[in-house]
């Protein structure tokens, strides 16, 4: 038997996804998986493009986060060309990718999170949406497009576009930062901390309220992957990586960048098109591990800014030795990242460097190889190329954030689903909990295209006989 059930408006992530729930004879969940129908290949077309224009073509990956493609392709470049950035074009790079992480982190938040927080997962999904938000909660909802106007604005400043822009090459930057341009940022930039910690105390109250279930749902044991400076803070721009189990012993540190084929296999199977990286020492599924600001903020030993790095050890009380497992802890992880960002941007744009006009740095060296590994909000993002002597791609291998979490979605779907489908009865609320879950790792899930609110998720239930039992589409 098969039911068709609509919900509107279309669920909050980007890209196609649907996930497949098999019930076992008592109609509980047997089996789940999460498939990523779109086939992103930008590996394989990259193939015989020069080095030097992989910064703007690798940036086309996503719309919501083109930055960080842009930028770890041009760390790529960097190495294969052997320069060493001068100090303002790193401390421009640093600019433009963390106004991404504030507009990327707001747009998320504000706009395809909150309408479950702030309505509930069991609400009437007519209201549960960002037009619910508007209508309720204007000034929320002004909050986060101010956020990710500010971000943007930057992005725009620096490389011509607030999407796909124009700013980075292997060798250092395409423009410098003016003056007048760096005041006017400047003379936000307050406003922007204000409304970020405003956006903190929300989750907080959030967490505190409904604390059983910020602390139960989806919670799993896994290993958290990220950056952290020599310092042992968060780190999104350079750094070493740093992974922890779920009791928060390290079990790698200190690890160059271009060294993670050390750390990371990948797996393909044949339901998904994205790939499965894992901790290659405890094998495949085991090896199970998280990214991005949950990631993050579980490996670090702090945030290199003073209010961040106090909400950053509030956070941490939350878990057990540091260790924060539930899945909806991502919101206020990625809020207390947003505020980490703000207060880089106000530090960097207060060094007089900044607007200097060394930005680029020439050579005519070609590496056979250049590997760039970058923070994206998402969580750690790999380019990998490999150069033949005239500078053209020979192969190339990707490693997205989302990627980096393909198991762990897999495994909140599981959860969340085993949990509230019982007897074989499905609702509309328990679909939006699935929904949910996926949307706390912000997924993109067709890493080359973003179509926001065009794109169905499909959940379809089997019976133990492998038959359609039913099927919820939004």
């Amino acid at each position: 038997m098969t039911k068709k059930i609509v919900i509107e408006p279309v669920t909050r992530i980007e890209g196609h996804g649907k996930v497949t729930i098999h019930l076992n004879d008592k109609g509980n969940v047997d089996k789940v998986r999460l498939h990523v129908t779109q086939v992103r290949g930008f590996e394989k077309f990259c193939e015989g493009r020069l080095f030097w224009e992989m910064p703007l073509i690798t940036a086309r990956i996503c719309g919501i986060c083109p930055v960080s493609h842009h930028l770890a392709s041009a760390k790529a470049g960097d190495v294969i060309i052997g320069v060493k950035l001068t100090p303002t074009a790193e401390m421009l790079r640093r600019l433009i990718h963390m106004a991404q992480f504030v507009q990327s982190h707001a747009l998320h938040f504000f706009h395809l999170a909150s309408p479950d927080l702030l309505f509930g997962a069991e609400a009437d999904p007519a209201k549960r949406s960002i037009m619910g938000v508007i209508a309720e909660k204007p000034e929320l909802a002004r909050k986060g497009v101010k956020l990710r106007a500010f971000g943007q604005k930057i992005i725009e400043t620096l490389g011509d576009k607030r999407v796909h822009p124009n700013a980075a090459t292997p060798g250092g930057m395409t423009r410098a930062l003016g003056l007048n341009k760096r005041d006017e940022i400047l003379s936000q930039v307050d406003d922007i901390i204000a409304d970020c910690q405003f956006a903190i105390d929300l989750i907080k109250d959030y967490c505190a309220q409904h604390s059983e279930e910020a602390t139960s749902f989806a919670n799993f044991a896994t290993g958290y992957l990220g950056l952290v400076d020599d310092n042992g803070n968060a780190e999104y721009y350079d750094g070493k990586l740093r992974l922890k189990d779920s009791r928060g012993l390290i079990l790698e540190d200190n690890v160059a960048p271009e060294s993670y084929l050390a750390v990371i296999e990948e797996k393909v199977e044949d339901w998904s098109y994205l790939k499965f990286p894992y901790y290659k020492k405890l094998g495949y599924p085991g090896g199970i591990y998280r990214v991005g600001p949950l990631g993050r903020l579980n490996v670090a030993d702090g945030c290199d800014t003073p209010l961040a790095n106090k909400e950053f050890h509030d956070f941490k009380k939350l878990g057990n030795n540091g260790i924060v497992q539930g899945s909806l802890y991502y919101h206020y992880a990625r809020l207390i990242e947003a505020l980490n960002a703000a207060e880089r941007i106000k530090s960097l744009l207060q060094d007089a460097q900044i607007c200097s006009k060394e930005i680029w740095v020439n050579s005519s060296q070609i590496n056979e190889e250049g590997i760039g590994v970058i923070e994206a909000p998402r969580g750690t993002l790999i380019h990998h190329y490999w150069v033949d002597t005239s500078g053209k791609i020979r192969k190339v291998n990707l490693i997205v954030a989302t990627g980096n979490n393909n198991l762990a979605m897999n495994r909140a779907v599981y959860e969340v689903a085993r949990e509230f489908i019982k007897g074989g009865k499905v609702t509309e609320g328990i679909l939006n909990r699935i929904e949910v879950a996926i949307r706390c790792y912000d997924p993109c899930l067709s890493c080359s295209t973003h179509a926001l609110g065009q794109m169905p998720l499909e959940i379809s239930i089997y019976d133990s006989d492998g038959n359609i039992y039913q099927r919820l589409t939004t």
